[in-house]
């Protein structure tokens, strides 16, 4: 049996722990196109703030791939899969076979068409190797800055969870910042509009220039290194790079005639697998169950991407793990601004209830969504965010709040405040 991962994320990670849980001597391969032993990628703006070193960016110890017998092929690119030869096609014409496939092979930038996006110092913020650039720009000499007082200067181009990320990097490292964003509002995808102009206004507090209901179309330069950007109202920025962080699409371009089905992402079944016998796919690539919504989308979340490949790599190695679905999660630290949504933030259709409390002043906010005497979604910023986990279980558990409902937006809710049934169970529950 030759088992064959592309990709080398979370989700590569968790099926080599599941195959060798059931096969301890059958070879396993994994691609990457990038140079790195298995690494954090939520890390990467911290790396970046200087918040973690590099050695605590690796997800596992260094002895991870030959302790499991794992043979690497870094920085080679997957062209093609020839499904009926059973063959990975790389970027040199080799082929690698395989018994068991498994994509996992993430997201890749979302990039309009700006003019000038080819550009040096324009960067996706996606990956190690973006960091690691905009770091040396932030660490050396430029001329035309050589004055007391004067800063270097970026541009996010998008403020999602990405953008926010890049930016909460750069902010610490004394960057100053202008974000533009084509929607209304700040983390429009992850937060309702209060709570967007909650965390606006702290990020505004901390230096940040938001530009919103506008884009830029334009990345000029000075020869071929950036210098600035134009905006849709004719508006110029000067800055020192460019980051573009608009979001990710499905990682799929590659496999254009292998029979895969695709539609926002590889489309796969409670076993993770394609329509292609012997093919799986996990991660940010595929397009798995939400198990609020019952229905199937890529979810980009780091724990639901390792626990996907995990089940993969259970299933191609004889088990019998199902995927039961996941939902979105996002967060964010901003300075002042510490912000988490859970679940369905924009509820369409009848049958929804939504508790809130709104304390804009002290930049607090807390909206809980119930459908059907369950909780389904949450937004939380500022104070009440330490109370995420509970909520995120409750969601996850399809736990009937109807008894303490009204104590949900309290400050201090907690297990206590759960029905006794509900304790007595979680207690007895094995561990």
């Amino acid at each position: 049996m030759k088992y064959l991962i592309i990709g080398n994320s979370a989700a590569a990670i968790g099926a080599v722990e599941a195959i060798r849980r059931n096969d301890k001597g059958s070879p396993v391969t994994i691609i990457s196109d990038e140079p790195h032993h298995v690494y954090s990628r939520p890390l990467i703006s911290y790396l970046l703030a200087g918040y973690v070193t590099k050695n605590k960016m690796f997800y596992r110890d260094e002895n991870f791939y030959r302790d499991n017998n794992v043979e690497t092929v870094f920085n080679k690119k997957v062209t093609g899969i020839d499904t009926k030869k059973k063959q990975a096609i790389l970027d040199d014409k080799k082929r690698i076979n395989y018994d068991r496939l498994l994509i996992a092979t993430g997201g890749t930038p979302f990039i309009p068409p700006i003019k000038g996006k080819e550009r040096k110092n324009v960067y996706a913020f996606t990956k190690w190797s973006d960091a690691a650039e905009i770091i040396k720009i932030s660490t050396s000499p430029i001329p035309s800055l050589q004055k007391r007082g004067v800063r270097r200067k970026a541009v996010v181009v998008g403020a999602g969870m990405i953008g926010l990320k890049a930016i909460e990097g750069l902010n610490a490292i004394g960057i100053d910042v202008t974000v533009v964003e084509l929607a209304p509002e700040v983390l429009s995808r992850a937060l309702d509009k209060d709570a967007s102009r909650i965390v606006q206004r702290k990020m505004e507090e901390a230096g940040v220039e938001v530009i919103t209901n506008n884009e830029v179309i334009e990345i000029t330069g000075k020869g071929n290194v950036a210098n600035g950007v134009v905006l849709r109202d004719k508006k110029k920025i000067k800055c020192d790079l460019v980051i573009i962080a608009i979001g990710v699409i499905p990682n799929t371009g590659f496999l254009k005639g292998s029979g895969i089905k695709i539609n926002r992402g590889i489309v796969v079944d409670e076993k993770m697998e394609t329509n292609v016998k012997r093919v799986y796919a996990g991660g940010d690539v595929a397009e798995a169950l939400n198990m609020l919504t019952n229905e199937k989308m890529p979810i980009p979340i780091w724990p639901l991407a390792y626990r996907q490949g995990e089940i993969a790599g259970d299933r191609m190695s004889g088990g019998s793990l199902v995927y039961k679905g996941g939902f979105p999660m996002n967060s964010i630290e901003f300075p002042g601004a510490p912000t988490i949504s859970i679940g369905i933030i924009d509820p369409r259709g009848e049958g929804y209830e939504s508790l809130i409390k709104n304390d804009s002043v002290n930049g607090n906010y807390k909206r809980i969504i119930i459908k059907n005497e369950r909780l389904v979604g949450a937004i939380l910023v500022g104070a009440d965010v330490d109370r995420a986990g509970i909520l995120t279980g409750l969601i996850k558990e399809q736990t009937p709040v109807t008894s303490f409902k009204d104590k949900l937006l309290d400050r201090n809710f907690g297990f206590v405040h759960m029905s006794r049934e509900h304790r007595r169970e979680k207690l007895e529950k094995p561990i």
